[in-house]
């Protein structure tokens, strides 16, 4: 998945060019790093190496005749990859952001090569001080190395991947626009290639080691899950099972790696719904319910299906109708959920209370004894939660919508839309484009006095929110006054990208799980379950919130100052020097140091409400992301879909790009030419005399997706300026 504009990188926010000078400054040291690291590798793989070939005898000489065999191995590997990481160290500066961001898919990956060399540098050195000890345990440390070593393989296959995405593509560009060629190259390989090795005893390796304990219950409880699934009807049941019989994978961790490679590469989209939505079940929802923070108002909502009108923001004399939701499913109620921490005035009215709709629990909302009433809230947070576009409600997200509720000091509206494969593009951009101007209509039983309003969301939420303001652009009607959209979805095309190959080891989505999610999304997946058997599994999967944990404070805070005109324009006189960063349009990128982008001497209508955004977010020029306003016309009822994509769509960084062209060619390289008089079924990807180590099953992966996912109300990267101008700030996380 993309985040971004022009020139998209998915694996951060960044996607610009530094100034040679301050890059050449900075890339020196990383090649030096790079030398000593690698100079490292072969000292400790070499002396161990040694040591075990002049021992390869009695009951431990298989195991040390293993070793032996993997540091050489790993030595072979690292002659390989070193010429190509020194060769990525000289150019990927040329994709960061800024000099203050220093991220792209490229970089990334060539940080993750390291990370796993210098996992192998600690393990050799570990056998070599402790392999005298009569604890030494010889096999087992051979694993170990065995494991690091097939990781480095794959990742050297990637990064001859990267190369091939580095000579095809233009200079500058980050993803390749076409899904045949290399796109298509990229998918193939994919499915084809091993992953359980990523999975097993080099899970997570690429984190922080705090966080590799949680991977590796999420790990075990997916692969339980899979054992158990379709044995029990109930998702608290297969939990149940699957807690039960999660010991083997916790003990054998080569046998969860080849489990979960399994799981992800060949089990539909409704084994991951029903996985997604443990959390929706009714037993783990009210322990978190009981754990969070209590709200006075948490109150789940049916909205009927009916028309109604909104006046223009261009001529508020004129107005527009937003039509009901009706794709795919036809008419049908909106499901939304009132969360507010204080009993705002209108929220406990009988209007509001006669769209409510039970789930079986107590009342949720909280009267008690007169509970006082506040005054309405100046400002409403409109949410989308994520969950892939096929799973998760409102539910899973309660506990840190609460939490921001009650820091923010203001309600928040969280939307229950229609969920793919029973409800394909675009119900779930209708569902929540009704329910944001709905909001609008009737602010009074909301507890909001109609003033100020953010969109938030994540994932397949932040992908809904940037649309619905697009739509809500194209009608004419009152846009948003800031978007917060935490890892977007927003190119959902299968086109090659650096950050696309890191999802070979993705340990939460790998490409064939995400890839079944979108297809879902674009209408490609069947409705039905396919009646497939398998042994494979997970545990309750983690709350959403705890995913969402460090990002809640910071997302919280940016929220208030789009909300809170006082508290942003207060914090704007006193930090200037806010770490989040700004994006910025094609045009500023073209500039390595450029101003954000100046608004027209003759704002619009648009650019004029937004105008005074300028003085609302005050320190927000360095945490959002300001698109130059443009006149828009109002628009019709029905939304505009372009079959193809504009032809001004760009993802082109800057004309300096060509300075990098020296060092772009050594390491830019065109695929092998295959053995003479050989003929291939497909062009050759890595060099001869090297394959990646492949899989027994090939996953299954469509080559070709469908029109639709270049649509820009579905993939908003590949949407136009035109389409783009005049929306509200959005800050990216």
């Amino acid at each position: 998945m993309a985040s971004g504009k022009k020139g998209g990188n998915n694996s951060s926010l960044g996607k610009g060019l530094n100034g040679r000078r301050s890059s050449k400054h900075k890339e020196g040291p990383i090649v030096m790093d790079t030398k000593a690291v690698f100079t490292a590798l072969y000292s400790v793989c070499e002396e161990n190496a040694t040591f075990f070939s002049e021992g390869c005898k009695g009951a431990q000489g298989g195991a040390a005749q293993r070793l032996v065999d993997t540091m050489t191995l790993i030595q072979e590997h690292a002659r390989s990859l070193e010429p190509v990481i020194s060769g990525f160290a000289a150019v990927y500066h040329h994709f960061d952001f800024d000099p203050h961001i220093p991220a792209n898919g490229y970089r990334s990956l060539v940080k993750v090569v390291r990370c796993c060399i210098l996992h192998i540098i600690h393990k050799g050195r570990y056998i070599s001080t402790n392999r005298r000890s009569i604890f030494f345990r010889t096999a087992h440390n051979a694993g170990e190395m065995e494991a690091y070593c097939s990781a480095l393989c794959q990742l050297r296959a990637l990064l001859y991947l990267a190369q091939r995405l580095l000579h095809d593509n233009s200079h500058g560009n980050l993803f390749f626009h076409e899904e045949s060629g290399l796109s298509q190259s990229f998918v193939r390989e994919y499915s084809s290639m091993h992953k359980g090795c990523f999975y097993g005893r080099c899970l997570g390796f690429q984190f922080t080691p705090a966080i590799r304990p949680c991977l590796q219950t999420i790990a075990i409880g997916l692969v339980a899950f899979g054992e158990n699934y379709r044995r029990h009807q109930s998702g608290i049941g297969v939990a149940a099972s699957s807690f039960f019989t999660s010991g083997k994978y916790a003990i054998d961790p080569e046998l969860r790696g080849v489990e979960f490679e399994r799981i992800t590469q060949n089990l539909d989209v409704h084994f991951w719904k029903a996985f997604w939505n443990i959390t929706e079940t009714e037993i783990l929802s009210s322990l978190a319910s009981m754990t969070s923070t209590q709200v006075k108002v948490n109150r789940a909502l049916s909205v009927p299906p009916v028309p109604f009108d909104l006046p223009l923001v261009a001529d508020p004399h004129l107005t527009v109708t937003i039509e009901a939701p009706s794709a795919h499913t036809g008419p049908g109620p909106v499901q939304m959920r009132l969360i507010s921490y204080e009993l705002r005035e209108g929220q406990d009215s009988e209007a509001l209370l006669s769209l409510s709709r039970s789930e079986g629990g107590p009342i949720s909302l909280s009267l008690g004894m007169k509970t006082k009433q506040s005054p309405p809230s100046r400002g409403l947070l409109v949410h989308y939660h994520g969950g892939g576009f096929v799973a998760q409600t409102s539910k899973s997200h309660e506990p840190y919508l609460k939490s921001w509720s009650q820091d923010l000091g203001v309600p928040i509206l969280s939307v229950d839309y229609s969920l793919a494969p029973e409800a394909p593009f675009p119900r779930a951009l209708e569902d929540c484009f009704y329910a944001y101007c709905w909001a609008i209509k009737n602010h009074h039983l909301l507890g909001w006095t109609g003033e100020n309003v953010c969109l938030a969301g994540d994932s397949a939420g932040g992908n809904l929110c940037i649309t619905t303001s697009m739509r809500a652009a194209s009608h004419g009607v009152r846009m948003p006054d800031g978007i917060v959209a935490a890892y977007p979805a927003i190119l959902l095309t299968a086109y090659a990208s650096p950050s696309r190959l890191l999802t070979l080891f993705d340990p939460l989505l790998p490409l064939s799980v995400l890839s079944r999610c979108l297809s879902a999304y674009a209408g490609e997946e069947p409705q039905a379950e396919k009646q497939v058997k398998v042994s494979t599994l997970s545990m309750v999967r983690r709350d959403t919130a705890l995913l969402l944990r460090d990002f809640k404070q910071g997302a919280s805070n940016w929220i208030h100052s789009l909300l809170d005109p006082n508290r942003a324009a207060a914090t704007a006189s006193t930090d200037t020097s806010s770490s989040v960063r700004k994006s910025v349009s094609e045009a500023s990128i073209s500039s390595p140091h450029s101003d954000p982008p100046e608004l027209p001497e003759h704002p619009s209508d648009f650019s004029l409400r937004r105008e005074s955004l300028k003085s609302l977010a005050g320190h927000a020029n360095n945490a959002i992301a300001t698109l130059a306003a443009a006149p828009t016309t109002p628009a019709h009822n029905a939304m505009v879909f372009p079959e193809t994509t504009p032809d001004n769509v760009s993802f082109f960084l800057s004309k300096e790009v060509v300075s990098m062209s020296d060092a772009l060619s050594s390491v830019a390289i065109a695929p092998p030419e295959g053995e003479e008089g050989v003929v291939l079924e497909h062009p050759r990807e890595f060099p001869l005399g090297f394959e990646p180590l492949r899989s027994e099953r090939l996953a299954e992966m469509k080559l070709a997706t469908s029109p639709v996912v270049r649509n820009p109300y579905m993939s908003p990267l590949l949407a136009p300026d035109s389409m783009l101008r005049g929306l509200p700030p959005i800050h990216l996380v």
